[in-house]
């Protein structure tokens, strides 16, 4: 148990060690990322509005209760 033991918490100590950075690049500042488009600017013309009223009304075609009305 003894032996088991001694070979697994060195590796559980090292595991922290093998992580990667993950954090973005800045330069002055700054992000240096390249900008996320929204979908409302895409796909709408940057028409907010309409973006939403497509969603809600999406949205409301889901309800399960307003499509199987008997």
């Amino acid at each position: 148990m003894k032996r088991l033991l001694l070979l697994i918490v060195p590796l559980w100590v090292l595991t922290g060690c093998l992580e990667v950075e993950q954090h973005p690049n800045w330069v002055k500042g700054q992000y240096a990322g390249k900008k996320d488009n929204r979908p409302f600017e895409v796909m709408f013309h940057k028409d907010r509005l309409a973006w939403w009223g497509t969603v809600a009304n999406r949205n409301m075609h889901q309800n399960e209760y307003n499509r199987a009305n008997p």
